[in-house]
């Protein structure tokens, strides 16, 4: 067997023996998940939980000064930024902001693929975000919502994740970017799927990690997974989405869009650069 289709080999036998290690969430998510669960919990409780991580603090305060929560007066504090959030949002929030800390590693190469991977989900993050936007502007009663999709976009290729740290393992035979790059390809939906269903996600965060980038797979109405799929095409183009009119005529004909014209427009560069702030 090449070395190439080694490191393929042994994720797909693991997966098939359920013997995959796959990753934990944060301990800071799984307190916030618990803690929202708690009826007796209050959004003090949840602030008070939060400040013990100083950099989960600083973010959630940016979040919430994004175009989504923003009004008139910012939110300085830890505090006011969870009273913005809210307590239904706020656990979706902090496990997507959490999950950058899963992504580390002391290999270089498989480091760099990791930063790669954790810039690539904040990016389809930020474009999903304010192509929600658009979307709710023209679609008020939506149930569509912000801190899911946040989640969503983050979690889309979170099954890369699992094959790094496999090749972390043994950064002598496959940090290689020959044998990454083929077992990412392969496997990383599969066990993306994996992972969410470990962490116990909805059946809509399954859908938009199972069929994110197979486009055959339509559901009947606007969905998260729609955004997702969206969202991931901005990125791969960094925006510039002028010459790609075919592969965004079935997002304008859905009505995620009304043109191109609306991904290319000062409010949404300047909502963009927000979103990417709040993930900085």
């Amino acid at each position: 067997m090449s070395t190439a289709n080694a490191l393929r080999t042994i994720l797909i036998e693991k997966l098939k023996n359920d013997s995959l290690v796959l990753p934990t969430l944060p301990k800071i998510a799984m307190k916030v998940r618990e803690a929202v669960a708690d009826p007796d919990s209050s959004l003090g409780d949840i602030s008070s939980l939060l400040a013990q991580d100083a950099a989960m603090s600083a973010r959630l305060i940016r979040i919430a000064n994004t175009a989504h929560y923003s009004r008139a007066v910012r939110a300085e504090n830890l505090q006011a930024a969870v009273t913005r959030i809210g307590m239904r949002q706020i656990k979706n929030i902090v496990m997507a902001l959490a999950m950058e800390q899963l992504f580390v590693s002391d290999n270089e190469l498989v480091a760099n693929y990791l930063a790669k991977t954790w810039h690539n989900s904040t990016e389809v993050a930020a474009y999903a975000m304010a192509l929600l936007s658009i979307y709710q502007r023209e679609n008020k009663h939506t149930s569509l919502q912000v801190d899911t999709l946040s989640l969503a976009a983050l979690l889309h290729n979170i099954g890369t994740l699992p094959i790094l740290t496999e090749a972390d393992g043994y950064p002598e035979i496959f940090a290689e970017p020959e044998f990454l790059e083929r077992a990412i390809s392969d496997l990383h939906t599969h066990i993306g799927v994996a992972i969410v269903k470990d962490w116990n996600f909805s059946d809509e965060m399954v859908e938009s990690v199972k069929y994110y980038n197979k486009n055959e797979h339509q559901t009947a109405e606007v969905s998260y997974l729609d955004f997702v799929r969206l969202a991931v095409l901005c990125q791969a183009y960094d925006g510039a989405l002028t010459n790609c009119e075919d592969q965004l005529t079935p997002f304008i004909e859905k009505g995620l869009i009304g043109s191109i014209e609306d991904i290319s427009s000062d409010s949404f560069n300047e909502e963009l650069a927000g979103n990417r702030e709040a993930f900085a």
